[in-house]
């Protein structure tokens, strides 16, 4: 595989915080650093093979709830070259940050500056790995995907977030949340794609396009009337 992968199960909310690195210069992304900011830096800091070290190049957000962003500031204060990066349109509760703790009894410092706003059909260079963006609100006003290549030989990967699980779909009773919007987006955007394509989910295991297309109850049609 030309990509070095890692998961990490962060925080009681139990989110899945994915590093995708290129093996031949060291650019990685860190996906969704949702809490234990400590235990990330330290096991960032110790990755690296064939006397390439790590070089974070984006933290990258699927959306801006807190247990996808709370060890952000974190990790970027350790890796100060990162770019902290998110849909403009979950700008205002990625500020909301410390707001949205004390609906869980949670104490956040306030979070740093965004450096980058991740748009529709945008693409991210990571030495030989691309990461394109889609996105797909519904969970939240900015939620995205993301579609990682690498390589021809290695199997499509669709990072979605808190939009798509396995045999799940997102909530929607969250800050601007939208389940038609939600589910249109993963009919339209996410279940064209080709059913070998990897899903992976903000929380709990991965699935695929094809699977989740057969046996997701929540994306059979009539499933579209719930509310």
């Amino acid at each position: 595989m030309s990509v070095f992968e890692q998961t990490w199960v962060v925080g009681s909310f139990r989110c899945n915080c994915r590093l995708w690195a290129c093996r031949r210069t060291g650019e990685a992304i860190l996906v969704d650093p949702g809490d234990e900011g400590p235990q990330l830096v330290a096991a960032l800091k110790a990755i690296s093979w064939e006397g390439v070290s790590l070089k974070l190049k984006y933290l990258l957000h699927t959306h801006a709830h807190l247990d996808h962003i709370g060890a952000t500031r974190h990790v970027k204060e350790a890796f100060s070259e990162s770019q902290i990066a998110l849909h403009r349109a979950d700008e205002p509760l990625y500020g909301g940050l410390q707001l949205q703790g004390t609906y869980f009894g949670l104490v956040y410092d306030e979070p740093l500056p965004i450096d980058q706003f991740l748009e529709e059909q945008q693409v991210l260079e990571v030495g030989d790995l691309r990461v394109s963006i889609l996105h797909t609100p519904g969970h939240s006003p900015g939620s995205i995907c993301m579609q990682l290549h690498a390589s021809r030989s290695d199997a499509p990967i669709l990072l979605t977030g808190d939009t798509l699980f396995r045999e799940e779909i997102g909530r929607t009773d969250l800050w601007g949340g939208d389940e038609p919007l939600m589910l249109e987006n993963i009919h339209q955007k996410i279940l064209t794609l080709p059913q070998e394509t990897r899903i992976c989910p903000g929380h709990g295991p991965d699935t695929s396009v094809g699977w989740e297309r057969s046996f997701n109850p929540y994306l059979h049609a009539d499933a579209r009337r719930l509310s």
